[in-house]
């Protein structure tokens, strides 16, 4: 999957238990939680929203290695829902006031500010996406730096 489907992906899922659980008449009555967990796949008792079973599988139909453990499924899965959220909370601050929509202006404006992110990033374009100001203000000192090289030369002669 692509990094924008991912991010749907975990978006509508949030919006999916929001609903769920504004829906419920009476409030869900919680035991107390037990030191360890009984039985159950690793990624459930990780309490990832991201598949842990569904990232095993493409790890392994990927053949990136011979052998892939549950833990490294659950680890990437985990990583994977980090990255999204981080880059979820920063697109919407991004996101004029007013508006619910996050539009991929807002990601790639949120991507490019962030130092982490846009090191991680770097060389990813997002389609719809634009360029940063700081991008576009580089450009332009360089042509301007570029014509001024270029009438120092003509004065010579």
């Amino acid at each position: 999957y692509s990094f924008c489907t991912l991010l749907c992906f975990y978006k509508t899922f949030q919006n999916l238990l929001k609903n769920s659980f504004q829906q419920m008449a009476t409030p869900r009555k919680t035991s107390p939680k037990k030191s360890a967990k009984k039985g159950g796949s690793k990624g459930n008792k990780s309490g990832l929203t991201f598949p842990a079973g569904r990232v095993g599988r493409m790890l392994r139909k990927g053949r990136f290695s011979k052998r892939v453990s549950s833990g490294a499924a659950v680890f990437l899965a985990a990583t994977l829902e980090y990255l999204t959220a981080e880059t979820l909370e920063l697109a919407s601050k991004t996101v004029a006031k007013g508006s619910k929509r996050i539009t991929p202006r807002a990601l790639t404006l949120a991507i490019r500010h962030d130092a982490d992110l846009g090191s991680l990033l770097q060389n990813v374009t997002l389609s719809r996406g634009g360029v940063t100001g700081v991008a576009v203000a580089a450009k332009a000192a360089k042509k301007a730096k570029k014509a001024k090289k270029s009438s120092k030369k003509t004065a010579k002669k």
